[in-house]
């Protein structure tokens, strides 16, 4: 524990619940959302061919997951250290653009 605190520069145990805890959810909960954002798109999984309708939806994942990540990180009073964690993410993924907004 006492290397994921420092890793992270977070000083408490219950800190590394929380956001273990947002992490959780926020995976759990775009996984979820993709769904009905898919079928909202007209593909439906019983009528749509596999190698349309799973590529989509996975890809659909990341953008939802990236602002489910601050979303839940804020109601749960972390969103300084998710707004600093998505920040590096999207730089290492070439995105960094995306950030000035």
């Amino acid at each position: 524990m006492e290397k994921l605190k420092k890793h992270w520069g977070i000083d408490s145990n219950w800190q590394i619940l929380v956001i273990l805890v947002v992490f959780a959810v926020t995976g759990s909960s775009s996984a979820k959302f993709a769904g009905p954002l898919v079928e909202f798109l007209g593909l439906h999984q019983e009528s749509s061919h596999w190698f349309l309708y799973w590529p989509l939806r996975i890809v659909l994942i990341f953008p939802i997951y990236q602002l489910l990540l601050v979303s839940f990180g804020w109601l749960f009073g972390q969103f300084q250290f998710f707004w600093a964690f998505e920040k590096k993410m999207l730089s290492r993924l070439g995105m960094a653009k995306l950030l000035r907004l």
